[in-house]
């Protein structure tokens, strides 16, 4: 099985139209996380004079510096560099979900070209780290898979018009769950699906280092000052955010930037450590990755849902497996916030959530 990757890449232009300088933008992000343009450079297999050449002429291109050279302390950026490395930074995590599933499309029309296989299982999930490891495994393990990321609400969806076999379900633990589960109940089939655990994880609020607001907790979202940037409509993050500021009594109409939405928790990390929004609500692996403050609000189980006949099939055994190896589950430990234990478990839903029994007639909902 042939393993395929995209990568967004973006290039500067000038009014004429020619290139400007194809290898500024990474040589910027390297001199942000080396501090200094000698490491930079030889990260990236330039030579000095060639890196410092670029530097050069990305001045000349914008009339201001880009980076700054200190005495005893290596290479800064400018803010101007800066903005340009977290763009950079925002459009990979912006676009690298979309791309990873045109990869894994492509992925799978090549192996059913080559071996003629039907028995491709399509997962639609959102996009979390353990998902992407799950990927991972299944490329080194040669376990062909459609993934497509969609959130919570369309996963659902898909699965019950037969345009999936796994569909990525996470809910709250504690107070919070009977109220998700309300939320999603007129698209739960209790009856004829099964869960399959994947990992606990925490979610909790994103915000700069230090945490300069003084942003304790949601109810500090409605601050006047605090700026907020959400994730899109039907996605489990905001249906958790909902029903925490429903706890806290707020509107979310009172919150600066509810309405300003990006699609990944990373996408929100990088829209937060730009300086664009003072917090978000995501996943910790994302908080650490733009080194972050994280502040843990809620912890929940994301599963898989599937109908019950699909356990059977040899394809889904075989994910089974991975899904409980001991090196799967070693590397979901690794994420930070995040919990393998019962990895893999073949879950009643009502095994997994005992409210659903009293649970309120189809089609109602809390949120």
């Amino acid at each position: 099985m042939l393993k395929m990757s995209i990568k967004p890449q973006w290039q500067l232009e000038r009014d004429d139209g020619r290139q400007l300088m194809p290898h500024l933008v990474s040589l910027l992000a390297k001199v942000h996380e080396t501090h200094t343009l000698s490491a930079a450079s030889a990260q990236m297999g330039l030579s000095y004079r060639y890196a410092w050449g670029l530097l050069q002429e990305g001045q000349q291109a914008f009339g201001v510096p880009l980076v700054k050279m200190v005495r005893g302390r290596g290479a800064q950026l400018t803010p101007l560099g800066e903005k340009l490395v977290w763009a950079d930074k925002r459009i990979a995590a912006r676009l690298s979900p979309l791309l990873d599933s045109l990869a894994s499309e492509l992925e799978v029309e090549v192996e059913r070209a080559l071996s003629h296989a039907q028995s491709i299982l399509r997962l639609h999930a959102s996009h979390g780290f353990a998902v992407q490891t799950l990927r991972q495994s299944l490329q080194h393990e040669q376990v062909p898979i459609d993934l497509k990321y969609r959130n919570v609400q369309e996963a659902l969806g898909s699965l019950n018009s037969g345009s999936c076999d796994l569909a990525g379900f996470h809910v709250p633990l504690g107070e919070l769950q009977p109220l998700a589960l309300q939320h999603y109940l007129q698209m739960l089939r209790p009856d004829k699906q099964r869960l399959v655990h994947l990992a606990t994880r925490r979610q909790g609020l994103m915000v700069a280092p230090h945490n300069p607001k003084n942003i304790g907790g949601v109810a500090d979202l409605a601050r006047p000052g605090v700026s907020y940037v959400n994730r899109h409509e039907g996605s489990g993050t905001r249906l958790l955010l909902d029903l925490l500021l429903q706890r806290e009594q707020l509107d979310g109409r009172a919150i600066q930037g509810y309405d300003n939405c990006e699609f990944t928790h990373a996408a929100v990390a990088a829209y937060v450590a730009s300086g664009m929004a003072d917090a978000g609500l995501g996943v910790e692996p994302a908080a650490r990755r733009f080194e972050l403050d994280f502040l843990p609000v809620a912890r929940e189980r994301y599963f898989f849902i599937c109908n019950a006949k699909l356990l059977d099939a040899p394809m889904m055994r075989r994910i089974l497996d991975i899904l409980r190896s001991r090196e799967f589950q070693r590397a979901v430990n690794a994420l930070p916030g995040y919990d393998s234990a019962g990895c893999g478990e073949v879950l009643g839903m009502a095994e997994a959530f005992p409210e659903l029994a009293q649970a309120a007639p189809r089609g109602r909902k809390t949120v």
